[in-house]
Parts: C-alpha cells; structure tokens; sequence
C-alpha cells in the first residue's frame, strides 16, 4: 500500500495546490464506501482539516457522525483515538497518567503513560456528557498541542485535531461547553438527518455484506503540507474587513450594534471567528479550483463558524428566533465589498 508524501515529492508550492485540488473528488470518493449523502458535513469537515481546525459536530444519535471521523481518519492514514465521555470520566483518563514502575536496575520510578488524546486525530464522543473539569482537559491539548502532566509538558505530534460531538436532544445529565472551549472550535457542524433515498441506501449497504475498506491517500506530513498552502492563499484586505465586521456586527452594547443585535443577543463572535472564517475560505477556495478567496467563501462559512459563538438571550427564545435566524440577518445586514 502506498501513501503519497508531498513533503518529499513535491517542493513546488504549484505542484501541491495542483494536487489538493484534484484530490478532492478522490477523497469523496473513498468516504462514499462508508458514508452515504452529508455533502456539506465531509466539506466543512475537510476544510476544517485543510486549515487545521478543530470541528464540533451536533447532531441526534445514529447519524454516523463516529464512523464520518473514523472514516476521515483513515483516508488520511492518522492515528485515530476515541473517547466516549461520561459524567465520571476524569482529566487523567483524557491527557493521562503516571504509574510507578521498576526499571532495568530494579528500582522503581514514576513513568508517564500517554492517555488517549495522544493521536492525530481525537474523537470525542459526546463531550457535552463530561463535567467542565474533564472538559477543560483538552483546551491545553486544543490550543498549544501540548499536555501538562505533574509539572511537565508533552508535545503532542502534528497534526492534531479534536472532532467532538454531542447530542442537542437529550439535555438530561449533560454539561454545555463554557464559551472559551466552544471558541476553540473552527466549525459547529450540524449533522442532519438523511433524506429517504439515502437512508434506503443505508439499510441496504449495512444489511448485504462486508464494508469495502476505504484506502488511505495521505499522510501526517501531508496535512501539514497542505494548511501551510492553503495559508498562502491571497486574500483582499477588503474580504478580511468584511469578515471582521460581519463577526463584529454579531456583539451587542457596542456604538454600531444592530438593533435586533442588542434585543436578542448576549454575546457574540470574538476575534477567532474572522480567523477561522479566512482560514475556512481560503481552504475552500483551493478545494473549488479557484486562486484566491471571494466574498461568496466567506458567507458560505459563517452558518459553521458562527452558530456556537452567538449566545442568544430569553427574548429572541421567547420570540422563537434562533442563532441560525440571527446569522442570516446579520448576512443581510452586513454589506460586503461591491463586487
């Protein structure tokens, strides 16, 4: 089996950007052999991946949002760790931890035994299950990609990603995500339920035979490879502004709040949401075939950067309007570069 190294194949930055873009249409190939249908979801997931960001998944059970990672996983041939939170689970069953054992000269020493966030790519099931203690375990690992333990830091290996979900249906025993974990996601994926065809697929797929094995077609260093192109990416300053104002516009109490801003909001999107919004459109311009980010990227992605970052108040509940209502006026509010 063979995987392709760019690091060592292709030192032109050209040449890459030829072959991210052309193996787009593989890569939805290999995932088709164990998912069927969620288009937007692989996409917003690969760029999350392409521009090195962690994603949040939300959806109800048996949508196959574990074997969407375990999947993405495996075309990329990364190690891949999963943990299934439960509200006993501690932050030392997430970084790790250190046991006593006896050396070559028979005498016993502390040893520090990698928990499972050690991997390329972290599943965290049903994270909103766990208590904020065993939660904020992985802010450390999400942010600097490093765990401290006893007093010392363990790099973890590049890339990193957590992709973690939770169930919005069963509320009973759950833990919401403080903002600064939420913020430490790129994207808050919604995962939905299939249409009839697709489901019809499913069930005949699942019930037949054996699944075809999904061939991996990149490697670690290939990731790494890939975000540092896709940071190359030109982007106007005037879409940078615009996608500034648009997260800006989301904050009430500020001089230039919209009203409905200041009726229904708490709190909006912070400096994070314009990084992760250019990031994600200048991935998504590279998967598409086009040479630089428009204002079309930008819009696409602010339903997946924004949804988790906006805290509506009880008006905007008791009126029924929801984050997804309020990120749709602020698109209709917030002008654009003319074009």
């Amino acid at each position: 089996m063979s995987f392709s190294i760019i690091s060592d194949q292709y030192d032109d930055e050209q040449a890459v950007v030829e072959l991210i873009r052309s193996s787009r249409e593989q890569i939805k190939s290999e995932l088709s052999k164990a998912i069927v249908g969620q288009e937007e979801v692989i996409e917003q997931l690969l760029i999350s991946l392409f521009a090195g960001g962690h994603c949040l998944l939300t959806g109800a059970p048996g949508l196959a949002k574990t074997l969407l990672v375990n999947s993405i996983a495996q075309i990329f041939h990364l190690k891949f760790n999963r943990i299934q939170f439960t509200p006993d689970l501690m932050p030392a069953d997430i970084t790790g931890t250190e046991i006593i054992e006896e050396n070559s000269n028979g005498h016993r020493e502390l040893v520090f035994v990698k928990g499972p966030v050690f991997a390329n790519v972290l599943l965290a099931d049903e994270i909103n299950r766990t208590p904020p203690k065993t939660q904020a375990a992985l802010l450390e690992a999400m942010q600097e990609h490093q765990v401290t333990a006893a007093g010392k830091r363990y790099k973890l290996e590049d890339p990193f990603f957590v992709l973690a979900t939770q169930n919005p249906i069963e509320m009973e025993g759950t833990y919401p995500l403080p903002e600064a974990q939420l913020d430490r996601f790129m994207f808050n994926v919604y995962v939905d339920y299939l249409p009839e065809d697709d489901e019809v697929t499913v069930v005949q797929r699942t019930t037949a035979g054996k699944p075809v094995p999904i061939e991996p077609i990149f490697t670690g260093p290939d990731i790494l490879r890939f975000q540092d192109v896709v940071r190359s990416v030109p982007v106007a300053e005037e879409l940078v502004r615009y996608a500034v104002q648009l997260c800006g516009a989301s904050c009430p109490g500020m001089e230039n709040s919209l009203d409905f801003v200041n009726e229904w909001v708490s709190w909006g999107a912070g400096l994070r949401a314009g990084q992760n919004l250019i990031l994600g459109a200048k991935a998504k311009a590279l998967l598409e075939n086009r040479s630089a980010v428009s204002i079309e990227d930008i819009r696409a992605l602010a339903l997946p950067t924004l949804r988790h970052r906006i805290l509506i108040n009880y008006r905007a509940e008791a009126e029924g309007m929801t984050v997804e209502d309020i990120i749709s006026k602020l698109l209709e509010t917030t002008e654009g570069p003319v074009k």
